[in-house]
């Protein structure tokens, strides 16, 4: 095998639930590939170096190996190495969001059902 789509890679590797969802980063840029934006049918190839955003963080991986099956969390983990740089940084910015999370305040009471419309608009965009 000398490549793989990008998005399929994504989702074998597990960075992404499905290959939609890993589609839509490659077409959003939170993929890079050697430093220049992905698209979903790049060919990813053993050695590449890829940094990957999504909602667990920005990792900065090397590419060990290539598969087009999803198998399980273990053998999705030896696909790729990730960086120590990268390890460090999500872990420091882990450590920096668990110690705000004393200072916010918590709600006097629970949402009313207006607040709560209002809060699901907010989060849609509308």
């Amino acid at each position: 095998m000398n490549g793989v789509r990008m998005d399929k890679w994504l989702w074998t590797a597990r960075f992404f639930k499905t290959r939609a969802l890993a589609s839509r980063a490659c077409e959003l840029g939170r993929i890079r590939s050697n430093g220049a934006d992905a698209k979903p049918a790049r060919e990813v190839r053993v050695g590449d170096r890829l940094e990957v955003r999504n909602e667990g963080g920005t990792f900065e991986i090397d590419v060990l190996e290539l598969s087009e099956m999803r198998g399980p969390a273990a053998a999705a983990q030896a696909l790729y190495r990730e960086t120590e740089e990268s390890q460090a940084a999500r872990l420091k910015l882990a450590e920096e969001r668990k110690a705000m999370q004393q200072y916010a305040p918590l709600p006097e009471r629970r949402p009313s059902k207006r607040d709560r419309r209002r809060i699901i608009q907010f989060r849609s965009g509308m």
